[in-house]
């Protein structure tokens, strides 16, 4: 079953010259995104979450329940002049560039997830840094919008997470904590005055695992509750309970705030759907 989460539509942009539309994509095992951007116009045409309900994990279902979006979303047909798709799971793992060899993507991946005999592993270069980040995509969904777009470019969700981050920080003196909360799923990165530490991802149930994956990695990297920066990005709002215990143990917080954010998306935070909305 496919749920409609936000649909936000604008109709100032021009479909009809379709040399002047992007489409950004990001796919996950329990939704889909996406987001229509015109060049010319500089202004967003369309922003789109869907949830998938009652995912078993298995490729084939995924497959079919993206296959049924894109039967009932005519938008997603359109032959855009430009594609972006970000992949978002937890079966990524970063290798410092001096180390990197591309022969041993499965050996960098095995220490920490599953890895089968017929995975597709590749990597993203993290373009402002000495890291490659390698990785499990969803071949099967890159192969079946390879057949609707032709060629498009694709990058982990983790990829785009990290380049924006640093990029906008990579100046700040300090030791920095982001956090990219997405459902029951969080992504942790660390910048110890300037310089990239750590990714990491945890699964949560409560409110109570939430703060104990966080405090741990802070433990872990020697940062001080009392004095690191926590920045918030995602599905978490300052009334929501995993914000109320971070502020019990933490206290440095902010949400991130763009430089610029589209009046169209004024009825969402400004801090959420990171990574879809800077793949423009």
């Amino acid at each position: 079953m496919i749920k409609e989460i936000k649909k936000i539509s604008n109709n100032n942009v021009d479909f009809l010259n379709l040399q002047e539309n992007h489409i950004s994509i990001q796919l996950s095992l329990d939704g889909f995104s996406f987001c229509i951007y015109n060049k010319i116009q500089e202004e967003i045409g369309v922003f789109a979450v869907y949830e998938f309900e009652n995912n078993s994990n298995s490729p084939y279902k995924h497959l079919e329940q993206v296959k049924q979006l894109f039967d009932q979303e005519i938008l997603l047909h359109i032959k855009y002049e430009s594609v972006s798709v970000s992949h978002f799971n937890n079966l990524a793992t970063q290798v410092p560039k001096a180390f990197f060899n591309k022969s041993n993507l499965k050996d960098y991946l095995q220490h920490t997830i599953k890895v089968l005999d017929n995975d597709y592993i590749t990597y993203d270069e993290v373009w402002n840094s000495e890291i490659i980040n390698v990785y499990i995509p969803f071949v099967n969904i890159n192969n079946f919008l390879l057949d609707i777009y032709g060629t498009f470019i694709y990058k982990h969700s983790s990829t785009i997470l990290i380049e924006k981050l640093l990029n906008k920080y990579k100046n700040l003196e300090g030791d920095f904590c982001f956090v990219n909360v997405s459902n029951t799923t969080f992504e942790i990165i660390v910048m110890k005055n300037t310089k990239f530490e750590l990714f990491n991802s945890f699964s949560f149930v409560t409110k109570e695992d939430f703060i104990y994956y966080i405090l741990f990695t802070a433990e872990q990297l020697n940062l001080n509750p009392e004095e690191f920066n926590l920045v918030l990005v995602g599905d978490i709002e300052k009334e929501s309970e995993l914000y109320t215990i971070l502020y019990q143990y933490i206290r440095n917080i902010k949400f991130y705030e763009p430089t610029t954010f589209p009046s169209i998306l004024n009825s969402i935070s400004s801090h959420s759907n990171f990574t879809l909305l800077n793949q423009l």
